[in-house]
């Protein structure tokens, strides 16, 4: 079986405080892979959360793949992999660091991200993109639409976005500055999959980690109307758990 196609950012960023090590922009693996879905009808790209090393991403993508097929998506599904193994984030003592220091690298990783959008539609421009994003793959997301925001002939170069268990703040689709990049960014729709019971997300919150965190109890405020949540019931936070309550796709 072909390994599951992925870009990735390894090795860029600092694992305990996210300070840049290379600005590289990103590499692919495997690259003949990526050649084979120029000309693709559609792309989902998924982005994993915190506490994931290079086997977890493909997990998580191979994870997405087999799920939206059993959804009947027949398109290319590929992984997208950073630095968010973050040094002691499966210690509590450690989790404020290592949680801060992955937020960093989440927000970083939005331009690496946004640049091989832009690159992959200049050779498909007619390729519509996909992203999904789990936990603090949200935060990827949003750094993402905020960079490719600034040039103008970027509208509407992602087709839709889809967050679970998303640890970006709950007054992110009702806030004017984000309302404008999302819609200008995000073609269709953006759909946040959120659980009241999330307890990883409930605990980031009750230690004010994360202060309201959208996939924890949904949106704040009035969002733009590109915006949509369901309330769903995984067993727990992990993206396994999320993926099968994912009823249909796109």
């Amino acid at each position: 079986m072909n390994p599951i196609p992925r870009i990735s950012t390894r090795g860029y960023y600092d694992l305990t405080d996210g300070s840049t090590v290379k600005s590289n922009r990103y590499f692919l693996y495997p690259k003949q892979e990526f050649a084979k879905i120029v000309g693709a009808n559609e792309l989902t790209i998924m982005i994993h959360g915190l506490r994931n090393n290079k086997a977890g991403a493909v997990v998580k993508a191979e994870i997405a793949k087999k799920r939206l097929r059993q959804l009947g998506y027949k398109y290319p599904v590929i992984g997208y992999s950073y630095d968010s193994n973050t040094k002691g984030a499966h210690l509590r003592k450690y989790a404020s660091r290592a949680l801060a220091a992955g937020q960093k690298i989440a927000i970083k990783n939005g331009r690496n991200l946004a640049l091989f959008i832009q690159d992959f539609k200049g050779q498909s421009p007619n390729t519509k993109i996909r992203l999904i994003g789990h936990s603090l793959g949200s935060q990827v997301i949003l750094s993402t639409a905020e960079y490719l925001a600034r040039k103008k002939e970027n509208q509407g170069i992602i087709e839709s976005a889809y967050l679970f268990g998303a640890s970006i703040t709950n007054d992110v689709p009702s806030s004017k500055k984000y309302q404008k990049i999302l819609d200008k960014m995000i073609s269709k729709k953006i759909v946040n999959y959120y659980y009241p019971g999330d307890e990883v997300l409930g605990w980031a919150e009750h230690k004010e980690y994360v202060k309201g965190p959208l996939g924890l109890n949904g949106a704040a405020g009035k969002p733009l109307s590109k915006y949509q949540q369901i309330r769903v019931k995984p067993k727990n936070h992990r993206f396994a758990s999320y993926a099968s309550t994912l009823k249909k796709f796109p």
